[in-house]
């Protein structure tokens, strides 16, 4: 085996230790929004997302965005925000400088669902690093994540 081999092989397990640790994670949270609240991890995000918009420039995301924001395709992410809306958690609106531009907002229901369920997910991800941090293999990508700041700071 070359040195690049074992450079491949490690960088091939470190990425399946990251894919592991998200898995878990996400199934640990799914299973408490679910039963808490009805909600998927992805329903979770979505609303979490477009409740951060705001208005005025750059303040609100045209579906593509959201799709990016939220790690889906654009056609599944226009599915879920379909079941949010029909759920009367969202509403889409049209954009008022170009008419082709679709904006979805949080409705009240759907922020009031965020709010009830954000403690939810907090604590569930609390509880998978912690669970995770257990793990030898995991214990580095743990403190990884927890020491993660936004913007980089």
């Amino acid at each position: 085996m070359t040195a690049t081999d074992t450079a491949l092989t490690a960088l091939a397990q470190g990425w399946c230790a990251l894919s592991l640790l998200h898995g878990r994670i996400e199934a640990h949270i799914e299973r408490a929004l679910q039963a808490g609240h009805g909600l998927s991890v992805r329903e979770y995000s979505l609303l979490d997302v477009l409740s951060r918009q705001h208005d005025g420039v750059g303040g609100h995301l045209r579906m593509h965005q959201v799709a990016d924001s939220v790690v889906l395709s654009q056609s599944a992410t226009t599915r879920l925000v379909t079941r949010l809306e029909d759920r009367g958690l969202l509403n889409r609106y049209l954009c008022d400088t170009d008419r082709r531009g679709i904006y979805t907002d949080v409705s009240e229901a759907g922020l009031a669902l965020l709010a009830e369920a954000r403690p939810t997910n907090d604590a569930a991800l609390r509880e998978a690093l912690d669970e995770a941090r257990r793990d030898p293999e995991l214990a580095a990508l743990v403190a990884a994540v927890e020491n993660t700041r936004p913007g980089g700071a």
